[in-house]
């Protein structure tokens, strides 16, 4: 059983989207689940049509007129989903413990006797540093920190990591910070710098999965569903479920998409037909680009739906880099990023507009090779 803090003080980063999704996602993945909605806001609650007249305000707070245990507000939302519901009320709880010792471990005595219930518990905080986000984290054994691709919010990381080194040292007690990448718009030549300086910083401590911008997570929050539920073919629902099966893959020892043992002779063999199968048709394409002062290169294009990734790094041969992909007939659009900046092939002459006031070198491949 892990339990999960989902943190950043920085407002609009896809907080409260990540943690309804991802549970969603677990829970997809048979493995039972609960959202608690620690934001005063409530906008998990909000967001998936929960009733909001109990939460953990009747739980916590002593001058409560209804007092209730944990278990009498836990609500259904899909199979394997449960949640733990906010309201405004929840803000005022910081004040009435403010001189109560022990104060920081409100939420560790709660979830303590639920706990064995459920296979992941992810907490959704709020958008700030105060009593209810240190309560999190000291109930937490990780915490996700979700980064949208702006200067802004690296500062928010920073000052959250603050908190989990404070905890860690004053409440001797470990957490696992791990960042998300979340709202990232691969349109845009600044979110990829972006991504770069958050690895360069960050790369040991992020997740392999990336959350894109996409119109159908803010469609399915309006709906009062989950993404998965709302369009589970949408890029927004693939996202979270690679961060679900990333997530269950550490958990159980295992990098993400491999298999157990009883099923891995099977798979291997299935696999291998699979690729024989794949690679009969494939062809092959070799990019280019000199650039001898350049300290990294990649491709990107329609053939990867213009991801920044370590499949299209290229590799540096004297003053050029190259790469060779597997492609399939087609035409493809593409582009160099070069330290960073986005260019076309100098040495392509086939070039298109990209609406965005530049060009994307075009390149053919014939079935015939």
């Amino acid at each position: 059983m892990k339990i999960i803090s989902i943190a950043n003080q920085k407002g609009g980063c896809g907080k409260t989207t990540t943690a309804i999704n991802l549970v969603a996602a677990l829970s997809a993945n048979g493995k039972k689940s609960l959202l608690v909605d620690l934001d005063p806001q409530a906008h998990a609650t909000l967001g998936l049509n929960v009733d909001d007249q109990n939460s953990l305000y009747n739980v916590i707070s002593k001058i409560t007129p209804r007092k209730l245990s944990i278990k009498d507000i836990i609500q259904k939302v899909e199979r394997n989903f449960d949640i733990v519901p906010s309201n405004i009320l929840v803000g005022t709880l910081e004040q009435e413990l403010a001189d109560e010792i022990g104060r920081e471990m409100k939420l560790v005595e709660i979830l303590d006797g639920i706990k064995d219930a459920y296979d992941y518990i992810i907490i959704d905080c709020p958008p700030s540093l105060g009593f209810l986000t240190v309560n999190s984290i000291r109930a937490s054994s990780e915490v996700i920190i979700p980064v949208e691709t702006s200067r802004f919010s690296m500062q928010g990381v920073e000052h959250l990591m603050d908190i989990v080194n404070l905890i860690r040292e004053r409440l001797n007690h470990p957490v696992d910070p791990r960042v998300l990448i979340t709202m990232f718009d691969s349109r845009l030549r600044h979110s990829f710098s972006m991504l770069d300086t958050i690895k360069s910083k960050y790369g040991d401590m992020m997740f392999e999965a990336i959350v894109h911008t996409n119109v159908k997570l803010k469609e399915s929050a309006v709906m009062g569903k989950t993404v998965l539920t709302y369009d589970k073919y949408c890029r927004g629902a693939k996202d979270y479920h690679s961060l679900a099966k990333e997530m269950i893959s550490r958990a159980e020892g295992r990098m993400p998409g491999s298999k157990a043992p009883a099923e891995k002779a099977e798979f291997t063999t299935r696999m291998q037909e699979t690729v024989a199968r794949e690679m009969e048709t494939l062809l092959y394409a070799t990019f280019s680009l000199y650039a001898p002062n350049a300290q990294s290169v990649y491709v990107a294009g329609s053939f990867n739906d213009w991801s920044l990734n370590e499949a299209g790094r290229m590799q540096k041969e004297g003053g050029s880099w190259t790469l060779r992909l597997p492609l399939d007939a087609g035409t493809y659009e593409y582009q160099f990023i070069v330290d960073g900046r986005w260019m076309y092939d100098p040495a392509n002459d086939s070039r298109v507009n990209n609406g965005f006031g530049d060009m994307n070198s075009v390149l053919e491949l014939a079935a015939n090779g």
